[in-house]
């Protein structure tokens, strides 16, 4: 027994002064069991991932998408946090639930309210991530910056490839009607420090940083004696999690290991290679982040992703397109939704329903969702399993 994907929903990313975090749970809750098809009563559990850490009031949020239809009331309901990584966390608990055969028809839910709350909270909030025994007070612009001097350390100065990585993400969002900031920023942008584009933590500027976004997506899982019954089937060849140890001086931070790890189960799982994938939405939090996972996916030896992007791979029109929806670095990046809405951009591309960012014959994707400092490492390879 497996789960598989059968409906979705999405609301834009971006700053949405209008919505409540209600409103957003609400709006995906009834986007997906539309598109799936499924009834309200059908459905046997709620999975919400949402990280909060204070940034809005309602830390019980799991039960607000009950609000959605009647037939919700008495359905259990969960939150489920692992930082950045909590919208993958919340479908890798419902799936392992129908694996188990306790659900049958499972909704996924991905939201985060985080404009309601100035930079400096936000950013408080977010380095409740981090190992406070060693890195409090440390922000995760610092912290990634961190990265990002090792990296330049050992293998010269990529300013200009960071700013590469930024400018081919928010190109690509220009084609995604969802994303936050859908403007192509240009190279000369990205790679200039100025009044609009500042160092926020050396060498790590504002075009290498990750938006604070609202948002919220939504999948409906099903078990999969039951798929065929559906329009849509998408499933997982393989849906790998690895955590790694918390404090940042216990790893390695240039191998990226984590993320390394968990690409290299997620291969094996699903019997594929790297040249096997199509497309990938990976965890940009940071344009540091992208680079280093070209090199943990295999893209390249360690110390020469700059080859990824300068080859052309990673573009749009090269072998193997990262983030064709801008990535959190234009997309946005509403914490508990992230992981969430990978999984449906992932979807819509396989079922050749990405619109302007379709990667004609896409058949197996691969999505890589992060929380924290390469701490919370999940991978899925999916495919259309008509």
């Amino acid at each position: 027994m497996d789960a598989r994907i059968v409906g979705w929903g999405h609301t834009p990313f971006g700053h949405l002064k209008e919505s409540t975090l209600e409103d957003m749970i609400l709006d995906v809750a009834k986007q997906a069991v539309s598109h799936a098809g499924v009834e309200y009563e059908d459905i046997d559990g709620i999975w919400l991932g949402h990280f909060n850490s204070g940034m809005v009031s309602d830390g019980f949020a799991s039960s607000l998408a009950l609000n959605a239809d009647d037939a919700l009331r008495f359905k259990p309901a969960v939150r489920v946090e692992n930082a950045c990584a909590s919208g993958s966390a919340a479908i890798h608990a419902a799936r392992n639930a129908i694996r188990a055969g306790d659900t049958k028809i499972a909704l996924v839910l991905g939201a985060e309210k985080m404009t309601n709350c100035d930079t400096e909270k936000v950013t408080e909030a977010l380095a409740g991530a981090s190992y406070q025994k060693e890195e409090a007070g440390v922000s995760f612009p610092q912290i990634f910056a961190q990265f990002a001097q090792s990296y330049f350390q050992q293998n010269g100065d990529h300013s200009k490839t960071l700013a590469r990585i930024a400018a081919k993400n928010h190109a690509n969002a220009v084609s995604n009607p969802l994303a936050h900031l859908k403007k192509d920023m240009g190279f000369e942008a990205c790679n200039t420090v100025s009044e609009k584009n500042p160092l926020i933590a050396a060498p790590l500027r504002m075009t290498d940083c990750s938006l604070i976004s609202d948002g919220a997506a939504a999948l409906i899982l099903v078990a999969d004696d039951i798929a065929e019954n559906f329009e849509h089937n998408i499933a997982f060849r393989a849906a790998v999690q690895v955590n790694d140890y918390l404090p940042m001086s216990r790893r390695d931070l240039l191998a990226f290991e984590g993320p390394t790890e968990a690409f290299s189960r997620a291969f094996e799982q699903a019997g594929v290679a790297l040249s096997d994938i199509d497309f990938a939405e990976v965890h940009d939090c940071f344009t540091i982040a992208e680079l280093l996972i070209y090199e943990a996916i295999g893209l390249t030896p360690r110390g020469q992703g700059a080859r990824a992007i300068a080859e052309g791979t990673v573009y749009a029109d090269g072998a193997l397109p990262v983030n064709l929806s801008g990535g959190l670095k234009a997309k946005g990046h509403p914490v508990g939704a992230t992981g969430v809405s990978m999984h449906v951009l992932a979807a819509q591309q396989l079922t050749n329903n990405a619109g302007d960012m379709q990667k004609d014959g896409a058949e197996l994707g691969l999505v890589f969702n992060m929380g924290g400092s390469g701490v919370a490492n999940y991978c899925s390879i999916l495919e259309n399993g008509k």
